[in-house]
């Protein structure tokens, strides 16, 4: 049925939420100055941000939870006004203990109950361009960190750390407050004007199932695992860049922090890239071709030692990371239907999680076996990739068949 909704507005409110909501990766501007004010060890605070990475599946399932029931609203304001408060907060802490509860606990439940409520929101906004919405939405989170990361290195220097979280904090409280007059909700049967559902048997996204429904099919396995499989090499690289740039590649703090920002932005221009491709081709062909380039990036890397290498190395893995963030959310609607979209890619995004438990610590720990050298971590990213064609080979198998029958 035809609304009359202004999707372009909800897309670009929901976006400029995410674009505050993903300062949360620009931590490693403030754990260093935050660390010499309040004499908390490195290992102390980064506590904080692996609590509010770890938490993520949680408001990513409730938040999914109320955008399925019409609330997207009030689940994008509330949590985006709970990591503001949260950032602001930070800003006091005066123990460790503050610090988790406040950007890891507050600041966690928000980022993710915002995030779920705008991507599962707005993607049902455009049921004829799944790949570009959810490309331009994860791309508002995932390049945060361009802006957060210049602007709250001025506010320390030129102020102090916590001065710096308490004036991130209320202008992230202004700004989501203003964007979240702009968002509605998307009515489960909403179809934008002059477009017709296609009448595609099976993949075409008439059925809708909810979560006890999809854990009973066979594609939900495998599109976990192909997630897994396609965050695990974005996610060592994204925590890892500047100390391979400086152990491997020889490179000065300064140019390999140019590089993590370099990363950054590959990675939100991915997530549109990847997204608008996956609309014209397929998000199963797409993804095939992001976990080649994954492994092809990662030969270079070994193979070439020099400065061109590491770039070229990074820039390809952070496009690659970016199209995994862009490709699945639609592929989750596409199977399972948009009346559960939110609660769905909640309970799939849990194979994110699980890499980024894994991925950093596999390439830290070998690493720090071999003297810095991070080249038997590549390799293993490599046959994780490797896994994750073999499996999205075998899911277009499945798909081929039951559209045959």
């Amino acid at each position: 049925m035809n609304y009359k909704i202004n999707r372009v507005q909800v897309l670009i409110a929901s976006t400029i939420v995410l674009l505050c909501t993903g300062a949360v990766y620009a931590f490693s501007v403030f754990a260093g100055p935050l660390s010499a004010v309040r004499g908390w060890s490195m290992g102390e605070i980064m506590m904080a941000f692996t609590i509010n990475a770890a938490i993520s599946p949680v408001p990513m399932i409730l938040g999914g939870f109320l955008t399925d029931r019409g609330l997207a609203k009030w689940t994008i304001t509330i949590g985006g006004l709970m990591f503001g408060a949260g950032f602001f907060l930070t800003g006091m802490a005066t123990t460790p203990t503050m610090l988790y509860l406040t950007y890891g606990i507050i600041g966690g439940l928000g980022q993710g109950l915002a995030y779920s409520g705008c991507l599962s929101n707005t993607i049902k906004l455009f049921p004829d361009k799944k790949g570009l919405a959810s490309g331009i939405i994860t791309a508002g989170m995932g390049g945060a960190a361009i802006i957060a990361a210049p602007v709250g290195n001025y506010l320390v220097e030129h102020y102090d750390v916590l001065q710096a979280f308490k004036t991130l904090g209320i202008a992230y409280f202004v700004i989501i407050l203003v964007a979240s007059f702009f968002i509605k909700n998307t009515p489960d049967d909403y179809q934008p004007a002059g477009w017709t559902p296609p009448a595609t048997k099976g993949n075409g996204g008439a059925v809708n199932k909810n979560w006890v429904e999809m854990l009973k099919t066979p594609y939900f396995y495998l599109i976990f695992l192909m997630f897994f499989t396609g965050a695990f090499s974005g996610l060592m690289i994204a925590s890892n860049a500047s100390v391979i740039g400086q152990q491997m590649f020889k490179l000065s703090a300064g140019t390999a922090a140019f590089y993590v920002s370099l990363y950054s932005l590959s990675n939100c221009a991915g997530r549109v890239v990847w997204g608008t491709v996956s609309d014209k081709i397929g998000r199963n062909r797409t993804l095939t071709i992001i976990l080649i380039a994954v492994m092809v990036a990662f030969g270079i890397l070994v193979s070439l030692s020099s400065q061109v290498g590491f770039a070229l190395g990074i820039i390809i893995l952070g496009l690659c990371f970016g199209g995994v963030m862009g490709v699945f959310p639609p592929m989750v609607i596409e199977n399972y239907g948009p009346v559960n979209q939110g609660v769905n890619y909640g309970i799939i995004f849990t194979g994110y999680s699980v890499a980024a438990f894994f991925a950093p610590r596999v390439a830290a720990s070998m690493a720090a076996s071999d003297n810095g050298d991070f080249t038997k971590a590549f390799y293993v990213a490599i046959v994780v990739a490797f896994i994750g064609l073999i499996l999205n080979l075998i899911y277009m198998r499945l798909r081929k068949s039951e559209t045959a029958k």
